[in-house]
């Protein structure tokens, strides 16, 4: 035991200076290392700060079926707010949603600071999260940039308005607006002219609509037709001549756009089909498959469906004991049926091939109490003129857009 005692306080002797060399060598070595940032330290704070504030945005559009309370709730909206929006002074604007709206849904963390409600190019609606919810509405104005056209009819006048640059979609105003007096199937001769002029809206140079037209001129056969838009008082929209006369009556001339006819009025006309003589008491327009076929006149659905050699038919009721009939019809617009009002212009079938008929087309009938009438010949009624108290602001209107279509007419002439 002496011995092994011995051994231990000699090897603790050695241990001490071996330990304290050891010592001075390490802080010897840090002192000579360079000390390393706290970088790690430092991105750890940065992360937590920009956790704690991130902000993010959830977007969503509208489709078929949609609610608001289901957007609301897949988006976590607060139940409080949205009852809150659901009384509040824009409740229809977010309640009656459609298919394409879009809506955006901005966060900070987990907590919801505003909604944004999109309804087309011009409506734009935002609301803040808060115990009364902050409302804004932005009312966007377009840019409305305006053009000239004109042409002269060689073989049709579908072709000449599109070479003359016009969108379709004025080309098939124009054709509406002057449908009453024109028939631009049967009445278009080589030399007819036309000049309009319409304004097309953009917003951040991107269109949102068609072309309105403002003027339009129509020389066919040598008799002028005009058309000036004016807005009257109640804001409604109205078409009229250089004289205050309405364009509109109370009858389409026809029923179809740029078809052409292919079998007259005729009462001793020789049925196709069944070879022998039976009076033909309406016009035939030859037309594609499922082409649109439009309401001349207002009035009330009072039959839709087959009949006998007419095929899939719809006849209208109109006032005056007028009725119309169209026949051979492909099918029906899913909207209407019996006993629905309809609106001039209102489509309400399809040309189709039904009943009797040895190719698709429509035929067309207009009757006056129990007697049947050339619908290419017979006198449509006028709508009423301006109203008198409305025509000083329309000489007014008249004024200043045929100016402008002066000018704008030389200008063109001019540059080529």
């Amino acid at each position: 035991m002496a011995i092994l005692k011995e051994l231990s306080y000699k090897n603790f002797y050695l241990i001490i200076p071996a330990t304290l060399t050891v010592l001075i060598v390490f802080f010897a070595a840090q002192e000579n290392e360079e000390i390393p940032e706290l970088t790690i330290d430092q991105s750890s704070v940065k992360l937590e700060v920009s956790i704690r504030n991130n902000k993010y945005s959830n977007f969503y559009t509208v489709e078929e079926g949609d609610s608001m309370s289901v957007i609301f709730e897949e988006n976590k909206v607060p139940l409080n707010l949205t009852y809150r929006i659901l009384r509040g002074p824009y409740k229809k604007d977010f309640a009656n949603l459609m298919p394409g709206n879009e809506f955006e849904f901005h966060f900070l963390d987990d907590e919801l600071l505003k909604i944004e409600l999109r309804k087309g190019p011009l409506f734009f609606l935002s609301v803040l999260n808060s115990n009364e919810p902050q409302y804004e509405q932005l009312n966007i104005e377009p840019e409305a940039i305006r053009e000239f056209k004109s042409g002269r009819i060689v073989s049709s006048f579908y072709e000449a308005a599109l070479e003359s640059g016009i969108p379709d979609s004025v080309i098939m105003d124009l054709a509406y607006l002057f449908g009453w007096d024109i028939d631009f199937i049967f009445d278009i001769r080589e030399g007819d002219s036309f000049k309009v002029l319409y304004e097309t809206p953009f917003v951040e140079g991107s269109k949102i609509a068609n072309g309105d037209i403002l003027y339009a001129e129509f020389i066919n056969q040598d008799q002028e037709y005009t058309a000036i838009r004016y807005f009257a008082r109640s804001g409604e929209k109205f078409y009229f001549d250089k004289d205050g006369n309405s364009l509109k009556k109370a009858f389409l001339r026809a029923p179809l756009d740029f078809a052409y006819v292919s079998s007259h009025f005729n009462p001793r006309r020789k049925h196709p089909i069944l070879n022998k003589i039976r009076a033909h008491n309406g016009v035939d327009y030859a037309a594609k498959r499922n082409t649109p076929v439009r309401s001349t006149g207002e009035g009330v659905i009072i039959h839709q469906g087959w009949k006998s050699g007419y095929g899939r038919t719809v006849q209208i009721r109109h006032g005056g004991e007028i009725t119309t009939l169209y026949a051979h019809l492909e099918s029906y617009s899913s909207k209407l049926d019996e006993g629905s009002k309809v609106k001039q212009g209102t489509v309400i079938g399809y040309v189709g091939d039904s009943g009797l008929a040895t190719a698709p087309h429509l035929h067309y009938e207009f009757k006056v109490g129990d007697k049947r009438t050339d619908p290419l010949k017979v006198r449509l009624p006028d709508d009423k003129p301006i109203d008198e108290m409305e025509l000083p602001n329309f000489n007014q209107t008249k004024s200043q857009i045929l100016d402008l279509t002066k000018k704008l007419s030389i200008m063109i002439a001019d540059a080529n």
